[in-house]
This record gives structure tokens, sequence and C-alpha cells, in this order.
């Protein structure tokens, strides 16, 4: 019986010296994973990252990682790229409506306090351009 496929979302973190590598290829081929990089910034005068998804078997995923960290490549494998903060959040809504995946959303509607939910969240952003608390930030 074969190994079942899992996907698996990840944000790695290239030092300078690291970013003119093929990493991502060797990934494919190397490793037979399927990738889908969601946001990513890699330039070699500077440090950089990815945030991606990774679909194959546990195993493959295990070893494709492994094979990462020789890079000194960082992973952080909670993958999110966003942060809400709620201490900063003031449950004004403003974000509600530019959320399209309703990530942001009143957790308690009778007191109209927002929540987020990290697994709907897509990273998309938007909150972060409408928020005028600073309550939503990006990693990168």
């Amino acid at each position: 019986m074969s190994e079942p496929t899992v996907t698996r979302k990840l944000m790695l973190f290239f030092p300078r010296c690291e970013c003119e590598k093929p990493i991502i290829y060797h990934l494919v081929k190397d490793y037979g994973l399927v990738v889908n990089v969601f946001r990513a910034k890699v330039t070699p005068e500077e440090e950089g990252y990815l945030v991606l998804d990774v679909t194959g078997t546990e195993s493959d995923i295990e070893k494709a990682l492994a094979f990462v960290k020789t890079f000194d490549v960082k992973i952080n494998a909670a993958g999110k790229g966003l942060h809400w903060d709620a201490g900063r959040c003031t449950h004004c809504g403003v974000c509600l409506p530019h959320c399209p995946t309703e990530a942001l959303f009143y957790g308690n509607p009778d007191k109209r306090e927002v929540a987020f939910d990290e697994d709907k969240c897509i990273e998309c952003l938007a909150c972060i351009k409408v928020c005028p608390f600073n309550a939503c930030s990006s990693a990168f």
C-alpha cells in the first residue's frame, strides 16, 4: 500500500549566500514534490523568503526538508506570513469587508469583536492596507 500524499504550507527564510541556489528545482526533481509558491522575494543581494505549499508523501517531504536545511535555510512549518495582533485590534471592523475568505470576522457578533481564523487566511494582505491601528502585519 502506497503512502498517502499530503500538503504542507511552509515559509522558508534564505540567508544572503543561499539565494542563488536552485533549491525549488531540487524539491520537484529529486523529491517528486508538487510546489505552489504563494509569495516570494529571493534576490542575490539580500535575504529572501518563500511562502509555499509542498505536496507529496510525508516521507518525501521530510527528506526534502532535510535537504533544504543543509543550505542554512530556516523553515517555519506554520507557514504564515501574516500576523494579527489581537492586542492592537480595536474591533472597528474596517478590515472585514476586505477579507475575501472571512479569515477576519466577528467572532462574537453581539459584542462586535473581531477574530482571526489563521487556517482561512490566504495572505492577500488586504487587511494590512486598511487597518488604521496596524493590527495586521506581514512577516516580510
